[in-house]
């Protein structure tokens, strides 16, 4: 287990046992209007772990795939409509598609090869890394994330 693992374990299952328990009208619950939901939140998380995991691993990516790879930029870190729209995003949906990105990412951060650790992935932000580094970033993406889960679901109007 590589210590990119096991950060990433950490700070991945703290935001599942933050969101897991959320309704569809808690995950769709805005706090503000550029915000985005925790839903988003979630398949945000999930395209960026799939965005990097994708390139690393050579996985070519289905519709459903691409769909989730658009959610770590679009309506994120870029003025496109984000891909899923609103009344879409269910926990069902949530808990799937963090399940998948998972299957794709945790064979990388269990054992990565010299050669994938060395692969250039093209981050959220547009920036090119090793794919070392890329796992360094997934290793505490789910944690930043998480934190603003938390607040949003202890914010005042947050749906009971």
């Amino acid at each position: 287990m590589s210590d990119f693992d096991k950060s990433w374990k950490l700070s991945r299952g703290r935001f599942v046992d933050t969101i897991s328990h959320l309704n569809t009208a808690q995950l769709g619950w805005r706090i503000h209007p550029a915000s985005l939901t925790i839903g988003e939140m979630a398949l945000h998380v999930a395209g960026v772990e799939l965005s990097f995991g994708s390139q690393m691993s050579g996985l070519a990516l289905d519709e459903a795939g691409k769909r989730l790879k658009a959610a770590a930029t679009d309506g994120v870190v870029n003025e496109l409509a984000f891909p899923y729209p609103s009344e879409t995003i269910t926990p069902e949906l949530v808990a799937e598609r963090l399940a998948f990105a998972h299957s794709v990412v945790a064979p990388l951060m269990e054992g990565t090869t010299e050669e994938a650790a060395a692969i250039q992935v093209v981050t959220a932000l547009g920036p090119t890394v090793s794919g070392d580094l890329a796992l360094a970033r997934l290793s505490f993406h789910s944690a930043y994330h998480q934190g603003q889960a938390y607040l949003i679901s202890t914010a005042p109007g947050f749906p009971a």
